[in-house]
């Protein structure tokens, strides 16, 4: 991942971004002075794993729309991103796709009547799986971080679920909480 801790927080990923074209991860990256880019790996509709589904309240066996990333650091591979929504929210928009999206995925959400209001983070330890070890370039046996986050509405409505896994070495998670 080259040197030096990462520090992460989410609030850039739940609230856009201004800058980078609407690329969070990049903007985080700049401005630590390090280069943070992604690849798209997949997009579609898709049935989603037993938990995800539950989060989004989606009967399972029914399909939702996924885009799937490996995020990486200073061209290093730090993190593999699943992202959910329903497929009423999701199907036949650029959520769908795998070309990037001008402006970023919380400003298109925005545009489409869904806006975040609540977030709930979940973040556990466990092994790697052998396609994990593969895209991070880890060693068999090795751990990950996995981090689901449940994106709700206003009216407590789900329209998002992540789901990342990323390796604990050089990584640090941080949460401010304002009270009040």
């Amino acid at each position: 991942m080259g040197g030096g801790e990462w520090v992460g927080t989410s609030v850039p990923y739940l609230a856009g971004s201004a800058g980078a074209g609407g690329d969070a991860w990049a903007a985080e990256a700049a401005a630590e002075g390090r280069r943070g880019s992604q690849w798209i790996v997949g997009a579609g509709e898709v049935e989603p794993p037993e938990a995800v589904a539950e989060l989004l309240g989606t009967p399972v066996g029914q399909c939702v729309v996924a885009r799937r990333r490996i995020m990486y650091l200073d061209d290093e591979p730090c993190e593999l991103t699943d992202t959910y929504y329903p497929l009423d929210i999701a199907g036949g928009t650029a959520l769908a796709g795998t070309a990037k999206i001008r402006g970023g995925a919380i400003r298109l959400l925005a545009e489409l009547g869904h806006v975040g209001a609540r977030v709930r983070e979940d973040v556990t330890a466990r092994s790697a799986t052998d396609h994990e070890c593969e895209q991070l370039r880890l060693a068999a046996g090795e751990p990950v971080l996995q981090l689901t986050r449940l994106t709700l509405d206003g009216a407590d409505r789900p329209i998002q679920v992540d789901v990342m896994a990323m390796p604990p070495r050089r990584q640090k998670l941080r949460y401010e909480i304002r009270i009040g």
